[in-house]
């Protein structure tokens, strides 16, 4: 298998997997806070695993850990925050092995997630706790052996810069995703062009929109394009959340709908396209119609 970066050379679209935590949850596990997703690594790596390995069959190329709530800090609210390094090993070790058993050609990445909730960017640190804490997670995602880092979900330029610089100090290709508002800016009211500028200086292989309403992706999708000539993601949630319930199912667009808008983000430029909470593999299985 080529280099992610060698991937990324290429033309064809590239297609990331769906939302991990919200299939988890439809298959009737516990993904309610403070730990989210991260729980099922604990009582049912082998959904885990089958879930990995439905994206795998619908077409993704791409397998994204489940590994966003295995920070210390959010581990250490349940009192696991020493099996954080063990723990984010066994989500990498997990998705390896459904592409592995499946005999797929894809890549791993490690997700590293906000330190707080992803929609509340009023609730910050300074750069030297973001710096440790990414840190700390992405070098335990390299040392498990991902091919590629991914600080997605990012809500303020402060934190993705620094998730950004902890990724480039491990040596491998990374990629930086923002959360954003139907405005198009990210959810701290900062521009898209602020946060490339702050991020640009370490070398990411792409850049992305994730966990953004379909039906508005596609304003943010225009003001990355506007302000970035790396290779660009897209992928969109179909629900919503807050902080103290799991993933609602309101909203929801059927798999040819969203598939129409991630034709759209093809047009404007994308060349990775996926899916964010609530999309399922059926969702990555119609984006395979818009990417051929």
């Amino acid at each position: 298998m080529q280099p992610f970066v060698e991937r990324l050379k290429r033309p064809e679209p590239i297609i990331l997997d769906g939302g991990t935590g919200t299939e988890l949850a439809r298959r009737g596990l516990d993904t309610g806070t403070p730990i989210w997703s991260a729980l099922a690594l604990m009582e049912a790596p082998h959904i885990v695993e089958q879930v990995h390995a439905d994206y795998l069959a619908a077409g993704a190329e791409v397998i994204i850990t489940n590994t966003f709530r295995t920070h210390r800090r959010n581990l250490e609210t349940v009192g696991l925050g020493a099996e954080a390094a063990r723990l984010t090993a066994l989500a990498v070790a997990i998705a390896q092995q459904a592409v592995h058993n499946t005999r797929r050609v894809a890549y791993v990445a490690g997700s590293i997630s906000p330190l707080e909730d992803s929609y509340s960017p009023h609730l910050t640190h300074s750069h030297a706790t973001y710096l440790t804490e990414h840190g700390e997670l992405a070098a335990n995602l390299a040392a498990a052996g991902v091919d590629l880092l991914l600080a997605e979900t990012m809500n303020t330029v402060a934190e993705s810069a620094a998730a950004a610089e902890a990724a480039a100090a491990c040596g491998l290709p990374f990629g930086v995703s923002w959360v954003c508002g139907d405005d198009g800016r990210l959810l701290s009211g900062e521009s898209l062009a602020e946060a490339v500028d702050a991020v640009a200086p370490h070398g990411p292989a792409f850049l992305a929109i994730n966990c953004t309403p379909a039906p508005v992706l596609g304003r943010a999708l225009e003001a990355l394009r506007a302000a970035s000539a790396l290779p660009l993601g897209a992928y969109a949630n179909i629900g919503h959340t807050d902080t103290l319930a799991a993933w609602q199912h309101t909203q929801d667009a059927s798999p040819a709908e969203y598939a129409a808008c991630g034709a759209k983000w093809l047009e404007m430029g994308a060349q990775l396209i996926g899916g964010c909470c609530n999309t399922t593999p059926d969702h990555i299985a119609a984006l395979q119609t818009v990417s051929a």
